[in-house]
């Protein structure tokens, strides 16, 4: 009833255009239509691959040396007018933005923990929420899979990581994450926004191998078309 009268106050409004939206999200069918899907694509780290027409083929990269996660699950591809939603929703503090996006995912195969990537602490209290732990919070209510926003921490702050290179990247993140799993997970769901070479991703699946967890599966918004 308060979710049915928060609608009638508050009906769905396309977060793109402006018009009213469809089917309960803040979307209208015609932009759903021109969200960019990321339909062919790496097995395993979900990168676009260019004249690929098979399911289930690896690229280049994962095929000679195997992340540590399972694999990633990414919707569709970091351009307009996606973009711009996930800037609303990074940046402009519009969670609106990720609880449409959100609504978007779903998932076969069920982990038992969902974890968003941390923020630093400093840099948590500079921007004043972490929009991975908003994402979070959306799929663990619509899916019913737990979700912790303390169990998985940066332990340490690091330089940005759009300014750096794939190696200085790696390098930036190197142990910079730790992981409580004193109730023994063994299948996990990590939630990011965008990723863009996977050196996030692999740097939290490494931490929590070493703590036990058997399974790690990245959930993201957008997959950059490159790995720049």
């Amino acid at each position: 009833m308060v979710y049915n009268w928060q609608r009638l106050l508050f009906p769905p409004t396309c977060l793109i255009c402006g018009l009213p939206g469809e089917n309960d999200l803040d979307i209208c069918d015609h932009c759903r239509s021109r969200l960019p899907c990321n339909r062919l694509s790496c097995a395993c780290c979900a990168l676009p691959l260019t004249g690929q027409t098979d399911a289930g083929v690896l690229c280049g990269n994962c095929s000679r040396h195997p992340p540590p996660f399972h694999r990633i699950i990414s919707p569709w591809l970091y351009e307009a007018p996606l973009d711009d939603l996930i800037q609303q929703l990074k940046f402009g503090q519009k969670l609106p933005a990720g609880q449409l996006l959100a609504g978007m995912i779903t998932e076969r195969d069920r982990p038992e923990l969902l974890l968003p990537v941390p923020l630093h602490p400093a840099q948590l209290k500079k921007r004043g929420f972490n929009h991975a732990a908003e994402i979070s919070r959306v799929l663990s209510r619509e899916l019913g899979i737990p979700w912790s926003p303390w169990l998985l921490r940066k332990t340490r702050e690091t330089l940005p990581q759009h300014n750096l290179g794939k190696r200085e990247r790696k390098r930036n993140l190197r142990n910079c994450f730790s992981f409580d799993n004193r109730r023994h997970y063994r299948h996990v769901a990590v939630i990011d926004d965008v990723v863009t070479t996977a050196t996030t991703a692999a740097e939290v699946a490494s931490t929590l191998k070493k703590s036990g967890v058997e399974k790690t599966d990245i959930w993201a918004l957008a997959r950059t078309p490159t790995n720049r």
